[in-house]
């Protein structure tokens, strides 16, 4: 590499590209003419509510939640207004108590506990491992009898130990609601994540597997606490008998939070969840190929999943260049961003991340962040120099070349700074 192709763009270099990394929010989505027809069709029917004169099977929201149990074997679906009301119904119908503490990972999108607040209960943190997963021991310190739920997130599209966590609840009689909001497709050791617990929680939102805009569904193993979720969510005034024949409870004895999908969302997640197979593949090929790339760079080291290739999604890549420290990780940062890369530093501290637990003052309004910190302390150590970059699943053979070429560049700068022959 000449001098001047190894001067980085943050010092005046050319950068490695001067194309917008692929995202979301730029329009990089999969949607294709079946995603317009869908829409169109739910138009065309002048019925936009789920509840109507129909029957459960003939509307596009009771057809979705048919066929998300089919896909994701299991008895029982409910479709709602996000992933967070997802979490909440999933807590409220498994029999969450107003009060009742919830046990949840440091490392988690504030809609986590958010979703706990909503459902009635308490957040009790759980730090995690050198990886970002739900470290099991550490909810083992933290069990009280109050400690009446646990909600398992599997983040950025990695699999927490689900396996070991369930059994841990069952022994337990712990209520268990995965949140799989950010790995909606993946599956660890065959079992589709969100399938472990009483219940799985998943989001629609636009930078989710299957992308509506807003939206989200539950999974359910037992029938009542089907239930109880859907009158929760809005199935008023008899509409439960939509989802179930009977109840073990009565239906007007629960509040009415309306977290109802509408029925143009319903049919545009049926054509994708159509695809989503297809498109976890696409994540995968991409992922396997950077993650590949990245550890060979040689400083580098790359978020490992529980099980080797197996329980992650793949969209996104979380790593730590060795040595970096949080200053020095915010330096590599801003030099992969002016290279043409779509990085940041998950706790970076000029950057409010609400994925960063220090930052949820709804739960410790009153208290310091480096306060906060110490509640998670290993969580709060590894998101400080973790990256995090964003994969789409229409990332081309171009694009993760510049990803690995921007990351060489910069970490081979880094080396030199740091006096070790590149």
């Amino acid at each position: 590499m000449s001098a001047s192709a190894k001067r980085l763009a943050v010092d005046g270099g050319a950068p490695v590209r001067t194309t917008p990394w692929p995202t979301y929010d730029k329009g990089d989505a999969l949607l294709n003419a079946d995603d317009q027809a869908a829409i169109a069709r739910a138009l065309g029917s002048r019925r936009l509510f789920r509840y109507d004169t129909r029957r459960y099977e003939e509307t596009e929201t009771g057809q979705l939640e048919l066929e998300l149990a089919r896909a994701f074997d299991v008895p029982y679906a409910l479709a709602c207004s996000s992933g967070t009301a997802a979490i909440a119904l999933g807590l409220m119908g498994a029999g969450l108590r107003p009060g009742d503490r919830v046990a949840c990972p440091a490392f988690t999108f504030s809609a986590t506990p958010s979703a706990i607040l909503l459902a009635g209960g308490v957040p009790v943190l759980v730090d995690v491992d050198d990886d970002l997963h739900f470290d099991l021991a550490d909810l083992e310190r933290k069990l009280t009898p109050e400690l009446k739920a646990v909600v398992v997130v599997h983040m950025r599209g990695f699999a927490s130990q689900i396996d070991r966590i369930a059994e841990f609840c069952r022994a337990k009689r712990l209520i268990l609601v995965e949140d799989a909001v950010p790995s909606c497709g993946a599956s660890l050791g065959g079992k589709h994540l969100g399938t472990f617990g009483d219940a799985g929680a998943f989001s629609t939102q636009s930078d989710k597997s299957i992308n509506t805009g807003e939206g989200g569904f539950v999974l359910f193993h037992d029938e009542q606490h089907l239930a109880r979720a859907a009158v929760l969510a809005g199935a008023y005034e008899g509409r439960i008998h939509h989802h179930v024949a009977h109840t073990a409870f009565d239906p007007l004895s629960l509040p009415l939070f309306n977290f109802r999908l509408d029925e143009i969302r319903a049919a545009l997640a049926r054509t994708q969840l159509a695809r989503l197979d297809d498109k976890v593949r696409r994540h995968h090929a991409v992922y396997n190929e950077v993650a590949q790339r990245l550890a060979a760079l040689g400083n580098i080291r790359v978020r490992q999943q529980v099980a080797p290739n197996d329980g992650f999604l793949g969209e996104c890549v979380n790593f730590w260049v060795e040595g970096a420290d949080m200053a020095t990780t915010q330096w590599l940062v801003c030099a992969l961003r002016a290279e043409g890369i779509e990085a940041r530093q998950l706790g970076d501290p000029g950057d409010i991340n609400i994925r960063c637990f220090w930052h949820w003052r709804f739960l410790w309004p009153q208290e310091r962040a480096e306060v906060t910190m110490t509640r998670a302390p290993n969580a709060a150590r590894h998101l400080a120099t973790a990256i995090d970059v964003p994969l789409a699943a229409c990332l081309t053979a171009a694009d993760r070349d510049d990803l690995i070429d921007a990351v060489g560049k910069v970490c081979a700068a880094h080396k030199r700074t740091m006096g070790v022959a590149a």
